[in-house]
């Protein structure tokens, strides 16, 4: 996760937050917390035995919050996140039966917004402030808030669940 956001390993790809923040984006303890959380848990994206990606999911009634979606930097702009979120939503519908998907997405990543706009997200109108506590990240920019964006997810009938 670290790589995907943060420090020069994070510019070989688009999803870099390196001109935004410094710091680490996450640690150990942060992601054991999310994994020992009931109705919380990281999917991987698996290619062989090597780790391509990551996400959270985390079910809050019948809606799930999407975050700290990453793809390896090197392996981005290949058509990976777009099967990988799919392959999230689909869980998160089977296994909980949610019925929408929001995420968080710091306002000024426009790219990346427009990303998950291809994706069917779209803003919800909702800001949210950036976290400005000391923690893991430090901002190099002022003014960052988060963008809220949801997702409505009908099941399509044609469609094969495995």
């Amino acid at each position: 996760m670290n790589s995907a956001y943060r420090g020069d390993s994070s510019r070989v790809g688009w999803t870099t937050e390196a001109d935004l923040l410094e710091g680490k984006r996450t640690n150990e303890r942060e992601v054991l917390g999310l994994i020992e959380t009931a109705g919380s848990m990281i999917l991987l994206c698996l290619q062989g035995d090597e780790i391509t990606g990551s996400v959270h999911l985390e079910k809050r009634d019948t809606a799930c919050y999407l975050g700290l979606f990453v793809v390896r930097p090197e392996r981005q702009n290949t058509g990976i996140g777009k099967q990988f979120i799919q392959a999230a939503e689909d869980f998160a519908q089977q296994e909980w039966g949610i019925t929408k998907m929001t995420m968080t997405v710091i306002s000024v990543r426009r790219e990346l917004i427009a990303y998950y706009e291809r994706r069917g997200y779209r803003r919800t109108g909702e800001i949210r402030p950036f976290p400005t506590e000391a923690g893991l990240s430090v901002a190099k920019v002022q003014g960052l808030q988060f963008q809220v964006l949801a997702k409505d997810l009908e099941r399509d009938k044609t469609r094969e669940w495995p």
